[in-house]
Formats: structure tokens, sequence, C-alpha cells
């Protein structure tokens, strides 16, 4: 793979992207075979190929000796008293997996500070990968090469593309999208529909959902806001990482930065 075409660019980005198509590799070679599926204590489905995904994901990051919050190792919370820390998900869209929609990722952030510096997102059905470092823009990676990504310039809701999940989307989600007169939706599985936002092929991500956690958002928090979108909770607030509590308890909405403030408005008037 090409190096990405960012100057001044921290040494954890390099490392990230290594650790996020590798770990794809890991995945992909599971997926087209058989393999194991069990459920964890929330409910929700794991694999080898998440276990494997991790495994490979701490090994390579590990150079960097810095804290690791993984969706899939206990938190001792030591990683609170760090400045930085890395937050990974290896396996987003467990469910797409399992369902062979081939709309899973692999997620690796670095976050400074409590805000992500750094995001990587692997798509490894598609040899894809978005990538990002604060200050120097979004990257996709795909057919053996890198572009400069943007959202839209799109300020119209009427106009405007929404994207949701396959397996949570609420009826008050559908609600609210239809109240905003958004008639394009589509249905896509794990960090994707951030992906899409970033690339300019939509313009709005909604959940209300509060069962959303840190490591499903971190690596699309840069990513989107360096494509020149926005990231924040259904109410507007700033979402802020490396916090005890790790999840989203306000929802998530993130759009391409011009049609931010016209949905918040509109979903403040529902409460």
């Amino acid at each position: 793979m090409k190096n990405i075409p960012i100057q001044d660019k921290i040494s954890e980005l390099d490392i990230a992207i290594e650790a996020a198509d590798k770990a794809g590799h890991a995945i992909l070679e599971i997926y087209g075979g058989n393999y194991e599926t069990s459920t964890k204590s929330d409910d929700s489905p794991i694999t080898e190929a998440d276990l494997k995904s991790n495994e490979i994901i701490k090994n390579i990051l590990s150079k960097t000796n810095h804290n690791i919050l993984s969706e899939e190792d206990k938190d001792d919370q030591s990683r609170l008293s760090k400045e930085i820390i890395w937050i990974v998900d290896p396996l987003d869209g467990t469910s797409d997996f399992i369902d062979k929609t081939g709309e899973f990722t692999v997620m690796i952030a670095l976050v400074k500070n409590k805000e992500p510096i750094l995001g990587v997102i692997g798509w490894p059905t598609e040899k894809t990968i978005f990538a990002a470092q604060k200050g120097k823009g979004a990257f996709r990676y795909s057919n053996n090469k890198w572009e400069k990504i943007h959202v839209t310039k799109n300020s119209e809701l009427s106009k405007c593309r929404a994207v949701g999940s396959r397996h949570h989307l609420s009826d008050t989600e559908k609600m609210f999208i239809k109240k905003l007169g958004i008639k394009d939706f589509t249905s896509i599985g794990s960090s994707l529909k951030v992906g899409k936002i970033s690339s300019g092929e939509a313009e709005a991500y909604i959940t209300t959902t509060n069962k959303m956690k840190e490591w499903d958002s971190a690596a699309s928090y840069c990513i989107v806001n360096e494509a020149g979108g926005k990231m924040t909770d259904m109410s507007g607030n700033d979402i802020s990482y490396n916090n005890k509590i790790v999840n989203h308890k306000n929802g998530i909405l993130v759009t391409n930065g011009l049609i931010h403030e016209k949905i918040i408005n509109e979903f403040k008037k529902l409460n």
C-alpha cells in the first residue's frame, strides 16, 4: 500500500493504517470460512474475527506504548489518567459480518486530550481505507491509490441523502427523518455511514440511541471533521472521548455541516 500523502504526519498514522490493513486481511480469511459465533453479556454477537482482529491491532499499536481502549477488552480505566490513548473497534458491524452483507469495518482512533486527532476506518471487503489526521484533511484509499475526500455543499434538506442503521433503526428515527422532508434514505452497516458522508455520497446520519460507545464513533469523528463535515450529539454538543462512561448518552448526528443546525433545531421541537 502506498503511503498516505500527508506532510508532517504523526508516526501513529502509518501504524494505525498498517493495523487496520492487517486486521482486515485476517477478518476476510475468517469471513470466507466457518467460524464460531457467541453472545456477549449485553446480547451483542461476537465472532472469532472480532477477537483475531483485536489481537492483531493491539500487537501493532503496542509499538507506541499508548493505552488502548478496545470494545473486546476489559477496561481497567487506567487510561483515564493518560493524555493520549487509542480507541479501537476491531470489527464494527459484527451483525453485518454474520449476515454476509460485506458492510463491516475496522476502526482505530488516536485521542489526545479527549479529542480524536487521527482516525482510520478499514473496509476489508472493498479493500478500502478511510483515514485522517487533525488539520491535514481526510483521504480514502481504493483502487490502489489515495484520494482526498470532501463532504457535499448541499444545504437543502429535501435534496439530502440520509443513511442509517440496518439493524438498529428506531421508529422515532424513521419518523424524524420523514419529518425533515428527507426522502432519500439508505440502510447501511457499521461506520460506512460516516464514510459515505465524508466521501460526498450522503449528507446525514441521525441516531438517537444511547447505546453507541466511544469506539463506535472515535475514528469517524476525525475523518468527517477533516472532510469538512460535523459530528455532535443530537443537541448539538461536541462529543468528547476517554471518559469514565463510554456511552454516548444523547445520540449522534453526523452531517456535511451545512444542514447540521437545521436538523438540531427540528430535533429540539420534538422534545
